[in-house]
């Protein structure tokens, strides 16, 4: 645990204290534990809660995922950054919000890029998102620090001098908000409305095409990924996607097929206070509509579920997922800090999905009317692709609306 011990310092009739010449950046948490290591990506400092992450591939689509909004990510697997970065796996929508999160924590140093893909060292391209980072940590200790007193918040400072204000750091971190009650979705969120053209990537051929299908689905964006568009794509949908404020009306006037509730950042419940009444609405209309992640919290809410806080949060590429339909076992890709209560469904809310790490709910299909969500996410990029069919699900929903119209 010594990379968690507080960092040692000399000067301290000084007004800034100095950390140790090789140390170019902390991870500085909000009980005044500090991390050394060495500084990786922007310089600065950049605050957030910390959570772990255990994905083996894809860093570079965790980095771009709108869900990660306000959260300093630690990837417990030691080879982040060996096959570089490239121009087609970055998931945000829009290019102005290329970064989601706010900070990365390493174990081990980043190597040059072993990929035919990569266009570019990991370093260069959090440089150019002004993304900071911190390599060197003892990232098991850290994991097991969060699993035993939760997600914490705090600073992470990479300074190439190594002149760190220990105390003003410590401060920093002391004085953020919690993650209850912070609506993150409109940093996030497009502008306004409009159309996705692209499919899914096939290898030789890059990114197929999309834009003409038999069903037109609004796409609520609360955070949307765009795997998950061009799965919609795939599915023969035509997508319209529009701001989290969109209202209803809004909505409606466009003549949706079905909608699709996104997946996003922060705490639903607040969230909710513009987005339920919408989504209550779509749903009284009867309109398929199909969620994740933040989406299925949403929907919870929108029929009357309540939503708790996590004490460390699911975050990785193989969570088990167990589908109470069918008794298949699922391996699945999941992001979240927030799950719906399943003891506060109503009755007409049926319990689809169940984490078989810790029973909490991971899904919903309600009874009567043509809607259904799920916590985790099926799109996965990265993570395995065993979920894919709820896609397939939902088209068949909005089939059988087109049938009984």
């Amino acid at each position: 645990m010594s990379q968690l011990s507080p960092a040692p310092v000399k000067g301290a009739s000084h007004p800034a204290a100095w950390a140790e010449p090789e140390t170019t950046a902390l991870l500085v948490l909000a009980d005044g534990t500090v991390v050394e290591g060495q500084g990786i990506g922007a310089v600065g400092t950049s605050p957030g809660e910390v959570c772990f992450n255990t994905s083996m591939t894809g860093y570079q689509e965790i980095l771009t995922d709108p869900s990660y909004s306000g959260q300093i990510v630690t990837f417990t697997f030691p080879h982040v950054g060996n096959v570089g970065t490239n121009e087609e796996d970055t998931e945000t929508v829009d290019d102005d919000r290329a970064t989601a999160v706010r900070g990365i924590v390493l174990g081990a140093s980043v190597t040059g890029p072993a990929s035919w893909r990569a266009t570019r060292h990991l370093d260069a391209w959090l440089k150019a998102r002004g993304l900071v980072g911190i390599t060197g940590v003892d990232t098991r200790a850290l994991t097991a620090l969060i699993r035993e007193g939760g997600m914490p918040n705090a600073v992470v400072s990479h300074d190439p001098s190594g002149l760190f204000d220990v105390e003003a750091l410590k401060a920093q971190a002391a004085g953020l908000p919690t993650m209850e009650g912070l609506d993150l979705v409109p940093m996030v969120t497009r502008d306004g409305q409009g159309g996705w053209t692209e499919g899914t990537w096939q290898l030789g051929q890059g990114f197929g095409p999309g834009g003409a299908g038999r069903f037109h689905v609004v796409a609520i964006d609360y955070g949307v990924k765009r795997n998950i568009l061009r799965l919609l794509a795939d599915a023969g949908c035509r997508v319209t996607v529009v701001p989290a404020t969109a209202t209803a009306a809004e909505i409606l006037a466009l003549q949706p097929d079905g909608v699709f509730l996104s997946n996003g950042p922060g705490d639903p419940a607040a969230t909710g206070d513009y987005a339920v009444p919408v989504i209550r609405e779509l749903l009284d209309r009867k309109v398929p509509t199909f969620g994740i992640c933040l989406g299925h919290q949403l929907m919870g809410l929108a029929i009357g579920a309540r939503t708790t806080k996590m004490h460390q949060g699911h975050h990785g590429a193989n969570h088990p997922v167990r589908d109470e339909t069918t008794g298949k076992v699922e391996i699945v890709s999941m992001n979240h800090g927030f799950a719906v209560d399943p003891a506060t469904l109503p009755a007409n809310a049926q319990q689809t999905h169940v984490s078989l790490f810790d029973g909490t709910n991971c899904g919903i299909t309600l009874t009567d009317r043509p809607a259904f969500s799920v916590q985790y996410h099926p799109e996965a990029s990265p993570g395995p692709r065993d979920s894919h069919y709820l896609f397939g699900r939902f088209v068949d929903l909005m089939t059988e609306a087109k049938g009984r119209a």
